[in-house]
C-alpha cells in the first residue's frame, strides 16, 4: 500500500499510470480493430472482437490494481454473486461522479461481459480514447432535439434506428450494455432545476433504456440495477483517485426484465411508453429509498 504518500501525489500517480497504460494499449487495440475491418469474415470478426475485449480488460484490470495498491479503499459490495460472463446484461446505475465508471468496472470485472456505453457522437473526437471506444464497438449516438425534428420530420425515429444498428454488433458476442438513466451526474443545482421528486436522484430518462431493450429483446433478459453510495461528502473523481474517498458502498439488484418490455417500439407504442416509464419510476423510487437508508449514520 502507498497510502503513506500525500493525497495529491497518489492522485497524480494513478492518473499518470492510467494515461501511460492507455497510450500503450490503444495502438495495439487499433491494429486489431483494423484487421477486423479489413478481414470481413464472420469467424475472424468474432475472434478479433474477443481480442479487443481482452485488451480492454487488461486496461481495466490495471486500473483496479492501481486503486488497490495506491489507495486503501474499503469496499462494501452486495449482490455480485452468481453472475455469468457468458450472458448478456443491461446495467443501470445512479450517477454522481466519473468515479462511478471505475467503481462499476471494479465490482463487475470478469463477472459479466465488458461494459459498453452509448456515447454522444461528438465523443469519438476525444483524443486517443475516442478511437479506443470506436475499436471496441461502443455505439455512438446522435440525438435530435424536438426543434430539429420539427424542422425536419424525417429525423423522427432516427435515434431508434441508430440504436438498433449499433446493437446488431452485440448479438453474437456476450455484452453488457450500460446506461446511466439520469443522463448526467447528480448535483444539487441540477436536482433543484429539475424539481426531481427523488431527494437523492435526478429524474430518470426512460427512452435510452427502452431503445436498447427494443433493439436487443432476443438477448437482454437480465438487468443489474446498481446503487453506489460514497459516504464521503466530496464524491469527485479527483478525490476518488487521490484516496480521499476511503469507502464505497455498492448494492447490486439482479432482476428479470419483464417480457412485455422487450422488442417493443418506444416511439410509436403509447401504451408501452406509459408502462415502461412507470416501471422506471418505480425502480427509481426504490433506489432512492435504498440511498436514504445508506445515508443514515451507521450505528
Amino acid at each position: 500500500m502507498l497510502t503513506f504518500l500525500p493525497h495529491w501525489l497518489r492522485g497524480s500517480l494513478i492518473m499518470l499510470l492510467m494515461i501511460c497504460s492507455t497510450l500503450l494499449l490503444v495502438p495495439i487495440l487499433l491494429c486489431v480493430a483494423m484487421l477486423k475491418l479489413l478481414i470481413p469474415l464472420a469467424i475472424t470478426r468474432r475472434w478479433f472482437t474477443i481480442v479487443c475485449i481482452e485488451i480492454a480488460n487488461l486496461w481495466v484490470g490495471f486500473n483496479n490494481l492501481l486503486l488497490q495498491v495506491v489507495n486503501n479503499i474499503s469496499w462494501d459490495i452486495e449482490g455480485d454473486e452468481g453472475l455469468n460472463p457468458k450472458d448478456w446484461y443491461f446495467v443501470t446505475c445512479n450517477h454522481q461522479s466519473w468515479a462511478d465508471i471505475l467503481v462499476a468496472q471494479k465490482v463487475l470485472f470478469r463477472k459479466i461481459p465488458m461494459l459498453k456505453f452509448f456515447l454522444k457522437q461528438q465523443l469519438i473526437w476525444v483524443p486517443v480514447i475516442g478511437l479506443a471506444w470506436w475499436a471496441l464497438d461502443f455505439p455512438f449516438m446522435k440525438r435530435y432535439s424536438a426543434a430539429e425534428i420539427a424542422k425536419n420530420p424525417a429525423l423522427k425515429g432516427k435515434d431508434l434506428e441508430t440504436t438498433q444498428k449499433a446493437c446488431e454488433k452485440f448479438k453474437y458476442t456476450p455484452v453488457t450494455v450500460f446506461n446511466f438513466m439520469e443522463g448526467t451526474r447528480f448535483t444539487p443545482d441540477k436536482h433543484a432545476k429539475q424539481e426531481s421528486p427523488y431527494p437523492y436522484l435526478l429524474k430518470p430518462k426512460a427512452g435510452g433504456a427502452a431503445f436498447v431493450l427494443g433493439a436487443m429483446g432476443e438477448q437482454l433478459h437480465t438487468m443489474l440495477n446498481i446503487t453506489i453510495h460514497y459516504p464521503s461528502d466530496d464524491r469527485s473523481f479527483w478525490h476518488f483517485l487521490s484516496g480521499r474517498i476511503t469507502k464505497v458502498i455498492v448494492r447490486i439488484e439482479r432482476q428479470t426484465i419483464p417480457a412485455q418490455f422487450l422488442s417493443r417500439d418506444y416511439l410509436n407504442d403509447q401504451q408501452f411508453r406509459t408502462d415502461f416509464q412507470q416501471w422506471v419510476s418505480d425502480l427509481w423510487a426504490q433506489k432512492n429509498q435504498l440511498l436514504e437508508e445508506l445515508h443514515k449514520p451507521s450505528k
